[in-house]
């Protein structure tokens, strides 16, 4: 996959970090008003906008986001029991990437990453979603009201440096959601490097986070091509939640206790807003990082004396 989707007159620099989750995907030239942190997650517009409901200029919908907290917070508290380490590393002020792993054939990492945040910090989280999973009807346009856009590097920086805002990213992609049971807690590549530069120029903080028991919350048994080529997705899980609870499954999580560790942030000693940065700087960064989230891994899975209880 290329770096990046061709230079656009009017468009910042001549090459444009890649995300490594989709190459072309549409860029919200829009912005929006920001919500102190300490208040209550809600949309804050001037008295002269235009605008009747509570979405914003990415599609989030503070009435809908509030409606999901609710909803998911049983799920979060008693089924998952969530659990944080070192969450006072996330900052209370100002734009950071956010950078964890990805597992689970519906992962339900994401959620519970942005649920976490948002009720225990006050801030917002946005989640950098693949152009394919937007484009489903009706998934797609919840997705976006609960606070995905669509993963393409303008809407990241704008996020990060214009709005200041935290920002949610799966390095690994589709190859992490995809994995096997037998290739859980192995990372994969974080692509080439593509959050490592976005970040750099947006002049933010990589803040990495590893998380355990997503991998067996819903767990892939295998993988149909066929129904993969069908459909035209990257692939198709068979899971051990679909053998066990039949139609159920495609829904049902198993109660696999989560640990989220935030780890230290990664801060860059380079100048924001540049049209290039060294590659070779950036795939260093990112195997850095990529390393430090697997070690984190390592050492919470052997203190971990079980699956269902942590």
């Amino acid at each position: 996959m290329a770096d990046g989707p061709p230079e656009r007159p009017g468009t910042r620099g001549s090459a444009r970090p890649d995300l490594d989750l989709v190459a072309e995907a549409q860029v919200v030239d829009r912005t929006r008003e920001l919500v102190p942190v300490g208040r209550p997650l809600q949309s804050v517009r001037p008295r002269d906008d235009p605008r009747r409901s509570d979405v914003d200029a990415w599609g989030r919908s503070e009435h809908l986001r509030a409606m999901t907290r609710r909803l998911y917070d049983p799920l979060y508290k008693h089924w998952f029991r969530v659990e944080w380490e070192h969450f006072d590393r996330l900052p209370q002020t100002g734009g950071a990437l956010l950078v964890a792993n990805h597992a689970g054939a519906i992962p339900p990492d994401a959620p519970a990453i942005m649920h976490g945040i948002e009720t225990e910090l006050g801030r917002r989280v946005y989640g950098l979603a693949e152009n394919l999973f937007r484009a489903v009807p009706v998934v797609g346009t919840l997705w976006a009201r609960g606070g995905g856009v669509a993963a393409h590097p303008d809407n990241a920086y704008r996020l990060l440096h214009d709005e200041g805002e935290l920002v949610l990213v799966f390095p690994e992609g589709t190859k992490a959601t995809g994995k096997r049971y037998s290739e859980r807690y192995q990372l994969h590549r974080f692509g080439r490097g593509g959050f490592v530069e976005i970040a750099m120029r947006a002049g933010v903080p990589v803040i990495p986070i590893a998380v355990v028991g997503a991998e067996e919350a819903m767990p892939t048994v295998f993988k149909s091509t066929r129904l993969a080529k069908l459909f035209g997705v990257p692939y198709v899980p068979i899971t051990a939640n679909m053998l066990m609870m039949g139609p159920l499954g495609l829904v049902g999580y198993f109660p696999a206790k989560f640990r989220l560790r935030v780890l230290p942030p990664v801060h860059f000693d380079v100048a924001p807003g540049q049209e290039r940065y060294s590659r070779s700087r950036v795939m260093d960064e990112s195997e850095r990082i990529r390393t430090t989230v697997q070690d984190a891994l390592y050492d919470m899975l052997r203190a971990r004396r079980s699956i269902w209880f942590g």
